[in-house]
């Protein structure tokens, strides 16, 4: 099995005797758009700035590739890319201008690079303005541009959506999303915003009051919606339960729901039909992101 990109091994920050992080733990696959979900205070940006190194760790280790950040945080940075709350530009510049700025800094950042990564966040047309004239979407995308130009295993984004109209988010979350599948780019993004992370994300994981409280899967590998339950309306009931044995069920007047993937779901249909109950339907049951985050949290309201 292939090693997790990200490790985050009991990763504890305390300022002045108050924890803001507490012994998080988490491992993120390559190739995926991971979700960090949470209220506003939660703890999100104070996890990523330990990951990117501008806030020091009070206990535990970050590994990016292998690499620890404590121990090793030049060969652990530099398979980062990231953008810590607002992309920073110089607005008199073009868009091209600042990504060849930025590109002198990093070794061995070709002029084809620059134009693959403009080319890759929808840019080609406006790359030569000044970044001045963009939206404040065309900025977030040129952020993620600059972030892009050293072909980091790891994007990280912090509340990427912030100030976006609904064109721009669409927008970014297409392009994450091409990001990941085309380029095999593990995507890390932070947000409080349940809708979005549920079109965007592959996975996540939400964080309150400093604590990871769970971890969810939105989507197969394949890419597809992931389900948790599926009805199955069915003949005989009880001779159904019976059949199921080991799978997580409940009972719904005719129907009978099952917890399980889609190999569990073919599985399931095959062991009725050789058990003698007829099939009516199989139907997955999904449950909203905003439905589960209330489950997980406990809590009636989010912001």
């Amino acid at each position: 099995m292939q090693e997790p990109l990200v490790r985050l091994m009991g990763v504890t920050k305390i300022i002045a005797s108050k924890a803001l992080v507490q012994d998080l733990t988490l491992d993120i696959p390559a190739g995926q758009v991971f979700g960090f979900l949470g209220p506003n205070g939660a703890g999100k940006t104070t996890t990523i700035r330990m990951m990117v190194g501008l806030m020091s760790i009070t206990k535990g280790d970050i590994l990016i590739g292998g690499h620890s950040i404590r121990e090793n945080y030049e060969k652990a940075s530099s398979q980062i890319g990231a953008i810590v709350e607002n992309p920073e530009m110089y607005k008199f510049l073009t868009g091209y201008k600042n990504l060849v700025h930025y590109a002198r800094m990093m070794p061995g950042i070709s002029e084809q690079r620059i134009h693959e990564v403009v080319e890759l966040v929808g840019l080609t047309d406006r790359i030569h303005d000044k970044v001045k004239t963009y939206s404040l979407g065309m900025r977030q995308r040129l952020g993620v541009a600059q972030a892009l130009l050293h072909r980091p295993k790891l994007l990280i984004l912090d509340e990427p959506t912030n100030g976006l109209d609904p064109q721009g988010i669409r927008e970014l979350r297409d392009y994450l999303r091409k990001l990941s599948r085309e380029e095999g780019t593990t995507v890390f993004v932070s947000s409080h915003l349940l809708s979005e992370m549920e079109l965007m994300c592959d996975t996540v994981g939400v964080i309150q009051n400093g604590k990871l409280i769970d971890i969810r899967q939105l989507r197969t590998s394949e890419g597809e919606r992931a389900f948790e339950e599926t009805a199955f309306e069915v003949s005989d009931v009880p001779r159904a339960v019976q059949l199921l044995e080991t799978f997580q069920h409940r009972v719904h007047g005719n129907r009978v729901i099952i917890r399980g993937d889609r190999n569990a779901i073919a599985e399931i249909n095959a062991d009725f039909v050789r058990g003698g109950v007829q099939v009516y339907g199989i139907q997955p049951i999904t449950t909203s992101l905003e439905d589960q985050f209330l489950e997980m949290t406990g809590s009636e309201s989010h912001d």
